[in-house]
């Protein structure tokens, strides 16, 4: 994707795929006039708020359990920059940039709905972050939900805190100094609109999307490999009987299994060589594409989330009619939910994935030299890499555990009732990092496994899966040192494009 494309915020929803144009491929983001009117028509309800001397939660009087406290004048810009210095009590290493950037542009899209208040020359300060890469360093834990994420976003805005710019990490002043750019004077619910709403969950959601639809994709292929290389029953994957289970994603799978095993001669010939294979092999429609299925509920609830103003409190109207009021659109339990199932259909992936790799290094079941090396004993051969694997599936499991289902009590009983979605967030990407790592191990075992039965041919799509990886990863034929291995084939699996150019008809 091109540094030059421009996502440009109208009317019609910015779609999820668009934040990770933005944060993770470089697209520029602007706001078209009408969601600048938008914006404006919202800050002007603020002032009138200010100058009929109404009392309007966060805009005239104090945050959280301090609701109560009625403030005028020069305390309500105090107000918008100590909520900012106040709040990024973040701990804990900083989010890579891409995550930070998400978090950002989701925060634009959620002013651009006009319903926060926000000033506009603060939503042009955002953008030029964005636009001219500063991005604020972000402590990545410390968030129930909001508030601290985005709070170490808005101070890079007042020239405090750290950022990333230009390769370095450097003050936040001497980044806005080196664009020419001015810390910002915030007024009245600045502040308020920086910290709050659901754009860091939302924001760490799309890319986490991204990322799982690309690893459910990568699963199928390596899968098919994995069930080629132990001779799989293609019966199994029968499109009758795959017809009478009618879940759309396990209709998807069946369909990729049956086009990328296309030609295969190792199948052919392994036509009732046994009953039926073990669940891990005969499974894989079942069970990725119920993973399938889950994800397309966690993009409907992240893509409504984009479209949603998520402030509190939300202004409706004009200045001459309007309302201002207090809500929970800010609670995170939407998405808080999604990333939680999303966690869970991910740590499948990985489970199963980890029993198909398992049966390839067995002598027992395999059929295949002991540990896919063609002198074990001397050799360890891939033994160890299934430990590897068994770990990290371990790990996913705790992940796994719903973020959303535990809750804390805030702001002297204000805040009673927590989404966690942010943590929920963050675990997610922990997982489908864990799930990177063990489909390349698999996609190893499996490509070894090819040496051993290359003799015959391989299946459309296997066969060009395991040639892809062979221009990276060497045949192992006595043992080496096998990290880099690993390394390599996991950032095969995270390129973008390598999917949609070598296997376009894949679902």
């Amino acid at each position: 994707m091109s540094q030059a494309e421009t996502i440009v915020v109208a009317d019609a929803p910015v779609g999820w795929q668009d934040v990770v144009a933005v944060a993770r491929h470089g697209a520029r983001l602007e706001l078209s006039p009408q969601a600048w009117a938008r914006i404006d028509n919202a800050q002007a309800i603020v002032r009138q708020v200010v100058e009929n001397g109404e009392r309007a939660y966060g805009i005239s009087t104090g945050l959280g359990a301090l609701c109560n406290v009625l403030l005028a004048g020069e305390q309500l810009s105090q107000l918008s920059r100590n909520t900012l210095l106040s709040h990024a009590c973040g701990v804990g290493p900083a989010l890579p940039d891409e995550q930070a950037r998400a978090i950002l542009c989701a925060a634009v899209i959620n002013y651009s709905h006009g319903k926060s208040g926000i000033h506009r020359q603060v939503v042009e300060a955002l953008l030029a972050l964005l636009n001219r890469g500063i991005t604020p360093q972000v402590p990545s834990q410390g968030s129930v939900g909001y508030l601290t994420h985005m709070a170490h976003i808005g101070i890079a805005l007042l020239g405090v805190g750290l950022v990333s710019y230009r390769g370095r990490i450097m003050a936040a002043a001497q980044a806005l100094a080196e664009e020419g750019l001015q810390p910002v004077q915030l007024g009245a619910k600045d502040g308020l609109c920086l910290v709050n709403g659901t754009p860091c969950m939302t924001g760490l959601a799309c890319l986490a999307l991204a990322d799982a639809e690309r690893l459910l994709q990568w699963a199928d292929v390596i899968g098919a490999m994995s069930f080629e290389a132990q001779r799989g029953q293609i019966a199994a994957f029968d499109p009758e009987i795959i017809a009478l289970k009618a879940h759309p994603g396990m209709q998807r799978v069946g369909g990729n299994l049956l086009a990328l095993l296309e030609r295969s001669e190792v199948i052919a010939a392994s036509k009732g060589l046994r009953t039926q294979d073990a669940l891990s092999i005969r499974s894989i429609p079942q069970v990725h594409g119920a993973a399938r299925d889950q994800w397309a509920h966690a993009a409907k609830q992240v893509q409504t989330e984009l479209e949603s103003a998520t402030d509190n409190p939300l202004l409706l109207g004009t200045p001459e009619h309007y309302r201002v009021v207090s809500q929970a659109n800010p609670h995170g339990q939407s998405v808080a939910m999604a990333a939680d199932v999303l966690a869970i259909a991910m740590a499948e992936i990985g489970s199963i994935a980890e029993r198909r790799l398992d049966r390839l290094i067995n002598p027992h079941v395999s059929g295949l030299p002991a540990f896919l090396v063609s002198e074990p004993g001397v050799n360890s051969g891939m033994m160890i890499v299934q430990y590897v694997a068994a770990s990290l599936c371990a790990q996913n499991r705790q992940l796994a555990q719903p973020a959303v289902l535990d809750n804390y009590v805030t702001s002297g009983l204000q805040e009673d009732h927590l989404s966690l979605g942010t943590n929920a967030a963050l675990k997610l990407h922990q997982v489908l990092e864990n799930c990177t790592r063990i489909l390349a191990i698999e996609y190893l075992l499996a490509a070894q496994a090819f040496e051993f039965l290359k003799e015959q041919r391989f299946g459309a799509g296997t066969g060009l899966a395991w040639s892809l990886l062979r221009e990276r990863v060497p045949a192992y034929h006595q043992d080496r040192w096998l990290a880099p291995d690993i390394a390599s084939a996991a950032a095969l699996l995270k390129e973008p494009a390598l999917l949609g150019r070598h296997f376009p008809k894949l679902q």
